[in-house]
């Protein structure tokens, strides 16, 4: 791939199951847009990282990949049947994690107060960037959808960032092209949170939205998603 150092594109489609070394936990499929994740946090040694929304834990086992297995993860989903899929990834990468039911923005009822020094924060959204993988989300999403789950996502964002120690990092990310979901939340709770810096970041493609970085859809590339980093004042 173009964007992601990790990325292989296969010349014609195959079964999982035919894919060479991956029960064995060799590889992973995941779009490249979303394998951004994992190579723009740099999860390091010894360091406690909250994958939020986590399931099914593609981004989840990436992350401990990317450090060795040597990054302390936990990873949380509201969803327990999901959270199965997490555990089955996990045991194919032959990797562990801190594996919790709960919701993002109620941490009272599962954090145990240790402040994390990232936190990887793929919130719900519209899929509005997946279109071409679940067409049908053209059908089923209405404008009303868009507007609650930007009023959730900035509620998860908020309540996240109490989670994160002085000086940590937090990975604000979409697979979604609309504003009211991306830059719009970013610039909203940089205006309310003084504590908060963002971090600039930079690829051959997309878009600078000043707020982050939009990737759209590309026919033989990645998906629409939206990224953009977050540094908590010292």
């Amino acid at each position: 791939g173009k964007l992601a150092t990790t990325s292989l594109y296969l010349k014609q489609p195959i079964n999982v199951s035919e894919l060479p070394g991956f029960s064995l936990g060799s590889c992973s499929v995941q779009d490249e847009a979303a394998q951004l994740a994992a190579q723009i946090m740099k999860p390091k040694e010894g360091e406690l990282i909250l994958d939020a929304c986590c399931a099914p834990g593609g981004k989840t086992g990436h992350l401990l990949e990317a450090s060795q297995g040597l990054a302390k993860i936990t990873a949380l989903d509201s969803d327990a049947k999901r959270l199965q899929r997490v555990h089955e990834n996990l045991e194919r990468l032959g990797y562990t994690a801190k594996v919790l039911q709960g919701e993002a923005q109620a941490p009272e009822n599962w954090w145990d107060g240790q402040a994390f020094d990232g936190i990887l924060l793929d919130v719900p959204c519209s899929a509005t960037g997946v279109i071409r993988r679940h067409p049908d989300i053209k059908l089923l999403r209405q404008r009303e959808d868009i507007d609650n789950l930007a009023q959730l996502q900035q509620a998860i964002l908020s309540k996240a960032w109490t989670l994160l120690k002085p000086g940590g990092r937090l990975l604000y990310a979409t697979c979604s092209v609309t504003q009211a979901e991306n830059q719009n939340n970013i610039e909203a709770f940089l205006q309310t949170h003084p504590d908060s810096e963002l971090v600039q970041l930079h690829f051959n493609t997309g878009l600078d939205t000043k707020y982050g970085w939009q990737f759209f859809p590309d026919k033989n590339a990645q998906d629409g998603f939206f990224y953009a980093l977050l540094r908590k004042e010292a």
